[in-house]
Parts: structure tokens; sequence; C-alpha cells
């Protein structure tokens, strides 16, 4: 099998181009003009809290869900008004939407079926797929007789069979167990990259749309709120939101202004001196009141008079400690402030620490975006 036809004769264009998408549920818009174009044979997965709009999104690009404005276009072709058969899309669900009386052929085979398509050219179609797939040999079991891990595969499968344009997968590996996950991680993505083509995969799984895609979308309350790499957005989110939920959830408060001999220097309640920035000009804190966002493995402990250059060192107090393996996991009370810090070094519940900031581990925003 090769990628989709129509991804091969049109590859100049993105494969789906939406633009002021809106759609919703009666009187409740839950897109607000979203705009997203997926280049062909690009990997996107969305990433966002319940309810911010990632699957309506994916369903009205199926055609499953009605949009009330905006554009959705297939290597150019306006397929708003199409219905989902007609719009050379294919879904993978959770729930695997199998049907239940048929075998893993009956299944895989079935969209080719209603597509006039031969029993010996479907045979030969799902035997291939079914190699790809790990499943050789399963072909003519009944599908209640498979593990969840295979089920996936066979809807996998029967998505990739008609030769989609497009594949769109709905949160297919959140109900198999960790192992399984982790496989079939690892099997999408290949399988994505040899047939060459485009997928939209929604996940609520930072670690699974992080170590898939090419792209990630970080959606909040129906709009994008960041999109770029995964090395971008991890390094370099563009709001208090998109820090925090990508795990920056610690958050203390600063006061960012020049000193006397015009260097800036950044306060935290609790120090002493201010903390003098050291980084590139370009990348300089905004003046002012500020909130700087950090990841619990972006700080360590140490004395809290600690000196440490290019580095915020607050004094507090541990008030927890937990051992997850291979560190500990520190509750400290510090500047008013609950941080959660990881740490090689073992220290006793009350005793006086520094927790240490490096700069450049720290996301700043002005104090008014968060």
């Amino acid at each position: 099998m090769g990628g989709s036809g129509l991804a091969a004769t049109r590859s100049d264009r993105p494969a789906i181009q939406v633009e002021s998408l809106s759609a919703g549920y009666g009187a409740t818009t839950i897109l607000h003009g979203v705009d997203l174009a997926v280049a062909p044979g690009e990997f996107i997965a969305i990433l966002g809290s319940s309810g911010c709009g990632k699957t309506t999104l994916l369903r009205t690009i199926a055609g499953f869900q009605p949009s009330t404005g905006g554009e959705i276009r297939l290597f150019g072709q306006d397929v708003a008004g199409l219905p989902p058969e007609k719009r050379g899309v294919a879904m993978v669900f959770q729930s695997y939407a199998l049907w239940p009386h048929m075998t893993v052929l009956g299944n895989m085979g079935y969209g080719l079926k209603l597509r006039g398509v031969g029993k010996a050219e479907i045979r030969k179609r799902v035997g291939d797929l079914l190699a790809m797939l790990n499943l050789s040999g399963l072909e003519d079991r009944n599908v209640k007789d498979l593990s969840g891990g295979q089920r996936q595969r066979v809807a996998l499968g029967r998505a990739l069979a008609i030769d989609p344009a497009l594949l769109l997968l709905d949160e297919p590996l959140s109900n198999l167990d960790a192992k399984v996950r982790l496989q079939l991680r690892y099997e999408i993505k290949a399988l994505q990259k040899r047939l060459g083509f485009a997928a939209i995969h929604v996940t609520h799984d930072r670690e699974e749309a992080m170590t898939m895609a090419d792209r990630v979308v970080i959606m909040d309350a129906g709009r994008i709120a960041q999109i770029g790499p995964p090395e971008e957005i991890y390094h370099h989110p563009a709001s208090p939101f998109v820090a925090a939920f990508l795990g920056a959830e610690n958050r203390i408060d600063l006061d960012v202004r020049p000193g006397p001999d015009g260097a800036l220097g950044l306060q935290a309640a609790g120090m002493h001196a201010p903390a003098p920035w050291s980084g590139p000009a370009a990348d300089a804190p905004p003046h002012g009141a500020a909130t700087a966002f950090f990841r619990e493995e972006g700080a360590s402990l140490t004395a809290p008079d600690a000196q440490v250059a290019d580095s915020i060192v607050l004094p507090g107090v541990v008030s927890t400690r937990a051992y997850p393996g291979g560190h500990y996991r520190y509750g400290v009370e510090a500047g008013g402030r609950h941080l959660s810090v990881k740490d090689a070094g073992y220290h006793e519940l009350g005793a006086p620490v520094g927790v240490r900031l490096p700069l450049a581990n720290l996301h700043i925003f002005p104090a008014a975006q968060a």
C-alpha cells in the first residue's frame, strides 16, 4: 500500500486546512474561529484539558459534527458540506467501534466492501495491513476473541484500508495498559511514516503527544493557545496557561527592575538581593511585576543562604517528602508559596533549604497575564 492517492497528486497543498472554524452544540459554541493547516505526511497531536474542544475539532473535520462557520479544505477541496464518507478521511475511536459479529477480515474490509472492491482484492489489501500490524493469520478470527491491543490494531487497519488522505485518531490508546500503549505509539508512528498519510491525533497524554508528533497543538477553551514542534512549545511556552499545562506548575512572584548600575535584577520574596540577569538581552524578562513558572525537575535544593551564579535561591522549609524512585520529590514552603522540587539528596522534614532556580529554567510573564 502506498500513501493516499489524493495526497500524492496534491502534495503541494496542505493535507487539511481549517480557517476560522466554529462549531458547537445547540446554542453553545465550542470552537471559536480555529485556524490549522496540516502538511502532507505530517503528524499533528492535539493536547488540552477536558472540554477544550479537541474532540469537537476532530469530529468537525471528519464530518460527524457540523460546522457553524469557517472553512474545511482537504488538499484544497472544500469538504465542509460533504458527508463523512465523501471526505477521504478515516477516524480511529477510543472505543474501537468494531462490528462484534464480524471477523477481523470483515471489519477491516468493511469500508472497501462499501466502495465496491472485489473480495479477492479486499483479502489482499487486508492481508498486507495485517502483516504491517503484526496480526497475520488472524483474519478469520472474531474480534470478540482479541485482546484490547489487537482490537485497536484492527480498528487502525480498518481506517487505513480505505487509503485515506487524512487519518484522525481520537484518544485511541487511552483504554490500553501501559506496555501495549507504548508499543502502539511506536507502531502507529512507524506506519504513518511508512505510508505517508497525514494524521491528527487527539490525546490527553502529554508524553504521548510530545513523542509522536511533528507539531503539537495546545487548545484552551475552543481556541489554539500555541502550536509548534515539541521542543519549541516545551522550552518556549507562549503563555502562562501553556507553561503550566506542559508541567511548569510551580510559580513565584518576581519584581524585575534595573539596578543602580543599569543591570537587570530579579527579586523574589525572601531573597536578600536581586539575582542579576545574565542571559541575552533579547531574552530578558519584562520589567516590573512578573510571574515565573518552572517545572519541579528544573529546580534543586541547596543551602538557604547559597549564592549561585545565574540562579535565584529562595530560602524555605521542607514540608513534604516522597520517594517515587531515583530521586526525592519535596514540597517546600518558600516565599509564601508551596513549591514542588525534585532532588537526589535526602532532607529531613522541617529542614531549612534553599530552592535553587536556574534563570534559564524559568518561564517569565508579566504578572497581569498570569
